[in-house]
């Protein structure tokens, strides 16, 4: 039996759970536009104060490794890095699209979590699910919206589609299947703990964000190089 941090700032939501002997002992889901780098760790603090659990109790954390925002991520990255080096436990990352499918891990049937990427784009991915399992069909992706919903259609099947912050692409998946409402769309960081039982711990040097585009930064390096570039 474990003591667990679970960690999503990965988008607008953020959301941290607590678990005790594996059990889920307290949650917080907050949406609205803050910022993460602020709320983060006084909120964490908060939840281990109202459980009555010390730092050094924690056995492991699991933390939500994008794609969405690249400062949300790299803030939650951060802090459960360096919370897990300072109490010497390992790390667990989850596909932060896969940890929004998961809200609907007892329906059956596929499920298209997506991300607002920008001009028409999305972080995507296609899963299914089945009594509380969840199993990945399509790889997370960044892709344009239109060219994901012609792929996946050739599946032939209904497709729940969800998303915290995909409002602007509602009416074109509501054509082609479910568009899941809130409260249903949030992030919910419990989800992490159960994600991640059967997945191996990464070694803390080897943990990283996982953007599924390149930053800015490294756009205009390549262009300053001559490689020119096709992200965003």
């Amino acid at each position: 039996m474990k003591n667990g941090l679970c960690i999503d700032t990965s988008n607008q939501p953020m959301s941290i759970a607590v678990f005790i002997d594996s059990d889920l002992a307290a949650e917080m889901t907050i949406n609205i536009k803050r910022n993460h780098s602020v709320q983060l760790m006084p909120n964490v603090d908060y939840l281990l104060q109202q459980v009555g659990l010390k730092p050094k109790a924690l056995d492991q954390i699991v933390v939500a490794e994008g794609p969405g925002s690249f400062t949300g991520i790299r803030i939650g990255m951060t802090t459960a890095k360096s919370l897990a080096w300072s109490l010497n436990i390992p790390v667990k990352t989850i596909s932060s699209l896969e940890l929004v499918a998961s809200s609907l891990l007892y329906q059956n049937g596929l499920v298209c979590p997506f991300f607002d990427a920008r001009r028409g784009n999305v972080y995507t991915g296609l899963y299914r699910v089945s009594e509380g399992q969840i199993e990945r069909v399509e790889d997370d992706c960044n892709i344009e919206m239109r060219s994901w919903l012609e792929k996946i259609n050739q599946y032939g099947e209904k497709v729940f589609f969800i998303s915290p912050n995909g409002n602007q692409f509602k009416e074109q998946v509501e054509q082609q299947g479910v568009y899941v409402n809130q409260p249903f769309q949030l992030p919910r960081a419990s989800l992490l703990w159960t994600l991640s039982q059967e997945k191996d711990e990464t070694p803390i040097h080897l943990v990283k964000p996982n953007y599924h585009r390149i930053t800015e930064a490294e756009a205009n390096l390549e262009k300053q190089n001559g490689e020119g570039s096709t992200h965003e």
